[in-house]
């Protein structure tokens, strides 16, 4: 996903509904999507140490996450909902 992609889906409902949440409002994923962007947007020579262990981790989210597939109803699950927040959406 693009950040203008990204962005434009934290700020949705379904967005903001899913995910583990450590003690705030919003949950780790949704801030994940939000460092996500700002990487993103930076040149690679500029990415810092934590830059690039984020992105590791994202990495590792994603490809555990995407095991877990649904049997049904992807376009609506929030297996989906979980991976996009994580800047992944695995329809495109």
């Amino acid at each position: 996903m693009t950040p203008k992609e990204i962005e434009s889906w934290l700020e949705t409902e379904e967005s903001k509904e899913v995910g583990q949440k450590d003690g705030n409002d919003e949950s780790i994923g949704h801030k994940s999507g939000q460092k996500i962007i700002d990487i993103l947007q930076k040149k690679q020579d500029k990415y810092s140490d934590d830059d690039v262990s984020h992105m590791k981790k994202v990495i590792s989210y994603v490809h555990r996450h995407s095991a877990q597939k649904p049997a049904k109803d992807i376009e609506h699950s929030r297996w989906l909902y979980s991976l996009k927040n994580w800047g992944h959406d695995p329809l495109k």
